[in-house]
């Protein structure tokens, strides 16, 4: 077993004061370093970095970044919650960590949208009717996969087809 124990840290987000959700950082009692490589192969991680390592996830619904000795996790309903998800990263990185010599780590992370090639295809009339301020936030947007072209009534067709077929090349999952 590699990782044994952690304490929660569970905080409000200081930027957003009003937010409802809470945010929370495992402090970890052993370091994971080692285990990261694996972990993004097992786990699909959307970002790694080699050093210092960290691996970013997108699961259950949050962002999870997982590094030697912390784990950071947004967007939280309560203490609860973000203890079943960080029993479960803990089952994750056990189970990843015996099973290492069956598992080819890998290294890099997943392609991501570039934004500029996003900004190029809308319209950057900062119109709002896709609920957002600007178009550069949609784009950001877009770049994470919580929107798409169906989510800008501004888009003509050819750029809305371009938007669609450019997009559908990334797994945001």
């Amino acid at each position: 077993m590699l990782l044994e124990n952690y304490t929660l840290e569970i905080f409000n987000s200081k930027c957003q004061p009003g937010v409802m959700a809470v945010h929370c950082f495992a402090h970890l009692d052993q370091d994971i370093s080692q285990v990261l490589p694996y972990l993004n192969t097992t786990l699909g991680g959307f970002e790694y970095l080699v050093d210092p390592p960290a691996l970013t996830l997108r699961s259950q619904g949050k962002l999870m970044t997982l590094h030697g000795r912390k784990i950071a996790i947004n967007a939280l309903k309560d203490e609860q919650e973000a203890q079943k998800i960080v029993e479960w990263l803990k089952n994750e990185i056990n189970e990843a960590w015996e099973c290492r010599d069956r598992i080819v780590p890998c290294f890099h992370g997943k392609p991501k949208p570039i934004l500029i090639e996003i900004l190029k295809l809308l319209p950057k009339t900062n119109c709002r009717k896709c609920g957002q301020p600007t178009c550069m936030v949609f784009a950001a947007q877009a770049m994470e996969g919580g929107y798409g072209a169906e989510n800008c009534p501004e888009l003509t067709d050819p750029n809305r087809e371009k938007l669609t077929t450019y997009l559908s090349g990334f797994d945001f999952d």
